[in-house]
């Protein structure tokens, strides 16, 4: 079964840095597009960040000059590293990757910025 599984969320103070994680189960290629979206309560579901095999690189406004988006050596993980975290992070962030025009969704990682 084809899925995406994210880890690497948590708590953590404001100021601090995680490291999320995300990895394709049952996908060793054919992920052209992988990135992270995040959706904070009663917000709609934002794109954080993207990267294509290209690669070009996207990021949200709010995103720029504190997280970096990364794909690993095996083609089928993505990471978000993510620094200067404020409480306007706090949010559910999930993978997302499109395999031969098909969206693929991970369940979510859990990030809370809290003192």
């Amino acid at each position: 079964q084809v899925q995406l599984v994210e880890s690497g969320g948590g708590l953590v103070q404001p100021g601090g840095s995680l490291n999320l994680s995300c990895v394709g189960s049952g996908i060793t290629a054919d992920l052209y597009v992988m990135a992270w979206y995040r959706e904070a309560p009663g917000k709609q579901r934002d794109l954080v960040a993207s990267l294509t095999v290209d690669p070009d690189i996207y990021y949200a406004d709010f995103a720029k000059d504190r997280f970096t988006i990364s794909r690993g050596p095996a083609q089928n993980t993505v990471h978000l590293q993510m620094n200067a975290l404020t409480s306007e992070d706090t949010a559910v962030y999930y993978c997302y990757a499109i395999r031969s025009g098909a969206e693929i969704w991970g369940q979510g990682t859990q990030v809370t910025v809290s003192p």
